[in-house]
């Protein structure tokens, strides 16, 4: 019984990272049906939700403001959630109340809370969302919504880059991770369509957003999922590039917060259920929901391979994984070289964050900050 918990966590998180990729890959060359793209220009509205951003706003704005589109077809607005800092005055400074708007909401309630009240106050028939430290390509925009041509497309992700990765103590593992991210969704994609997006910038058709729950944390996957569950397509546009400096990303609670609404998304799966929708299923199950089992998977391997270390085979494998996670300790404190022995620190420490996030999901039942870092 032992062995047999044993190698079902092995199964299971080999799986979920290597088996899923090698059959959604297959799966993508074989039977192909990318969405039709366009160009278009229709209205868009680029809603940024901030919540003490005054370091950013500004630049985010100037950012906005040199994209590569019509400038009388897009509006910018920003969104404050009862910043305490000077957000709201900082973005009023370049505002014109007309291609430049900001709407200062007086109390801190969450960033879906803000993006409710404010998709009613957008004039674009497209709602770009894009977060307070992400930079995006000048032509990002314009590339985004051409997925908007095909009528049968209700949201689009962007790519998400990773910039300036050698100067984050863990931005380089990130960066790695995030193209092979990028990989399995450009192959979910190409067979009929992404779950979730990336916050750096994602777009929706306006008359589809769902109005999620203001607790509602992970807004990025759960709105592109209630608009596929309309009948809609999630498309995903590579050649849209939003970026974020690799410091914004560090910070481990950062990794909790993500892990929260990861653990609450689960229950979105009535999504795909009702009515059965297979293919996507299926991405649900081996990526979303696979990789909440990781983290108990790497406990339930660690102790039955303590309990098995009577037979040599066994005594191998300990050894193996005790030289993994000794890596990942001395990760968490100095930059190893080279880079890929600084892997098992960030497996180790993404995957730890599940059990705080387990616990602010099913126990603490408290609203997480939105903007934790």
């Amino acid at each position: 019984m032992i062995e047999i918990l044993f190698w079902s966590a092995a199964a299971i998180a080999a799986y979920v990272y290597a088996g899923f990729f090698a059959i959604v890959t297959a799966w993508a060359r074989l039977f192909p049906r990318p969405a039709r793209k366009a160009a278009i220009e229709p209205r868009v509205s680029l809603l940024v939700a901030a919540y003490n951003e005054a370091g950013v706003i500004e630049a985010k704005i100037h950012n906005a403001l040199a994209l590569d589109y019509p400038a009388e077809r897009l509006e910018i607005v920003i969104a404050s959630d009862g910043s305490t800092d000077e957000t709201a005055e900082a973005a009023r400074r370049l505002a014109d109340g007309h291609r430049v708007r900001v709407l200062d909401y007086p109390h801190n309630r969450g960033k879906l809370a803000v993006l409710n009240d404010s998709i009613p106050q957008l004039r674009g028939e497209i709602v770009a969302f894009s977060d307070a430290t992400s930079m995006l390509a000048p032509d990002a925009l314009r590339l985004l919504v051409r997925s908007f041509a095909d009528p049968q497309v209700g949201a689009a992700g962007a790519l998400y880059q990773v910039r300036q990765a050698h100067q984050a103590h863990i931005g380089e593992q990130e960066d790695f991770y995030w193209k092979y991210e990028t990989f399995l969704k450009l192959q979910e994609a190409s067979l009929g369509s992404i779950l979730g997006a990336h916050g750096s910038l994602y777009a929706v058709r306006k008359e589809l957003y769902p109005y999620p729950a203001p607790g509602t944390i992970n807004d990025d996957y759960v709105i592109p999922l209630r608009i596929l569950h309309r009948g809609y397509r999630v498309a995903y546009e590579p050649a849209a590039v939003a970026y974020e400096e690799a410091r914004e990303m560090e910070g481990f609670s950062r990794r909790v917060r993500i892990w929260t609404g990861n653990f609450e998304q689960l229950r979105e799966i009535g999504a795909l259920l009702w009515p059965l929708r297979l293919r996507e299923l299926f991405f649900f199950l081996s990526h979303k929901a696979g990789r909440v089992l990781v983290p108990f998977c790497m406990v339930v391997m660690a102790v039955t391979n303590l309990l098995l270390l009577s037979q040599p085979f066994y005594a191998v494998l300990a050894v193996a994984q005790g030289a993994f996670y000794v890596l990942a300790l001395l990760g968490a404190v100095w930059r190893l070289r080279p880079k890929i022995l600084r892997l098992p620190y960030y497996f180790t420490m993404i995957n730890a964050a599940a059990f705080f996030g387990m616990y602010h999901a099913a126990i603490a039942r408290r609203q997480l900050n939105w903007k934790t870092k």
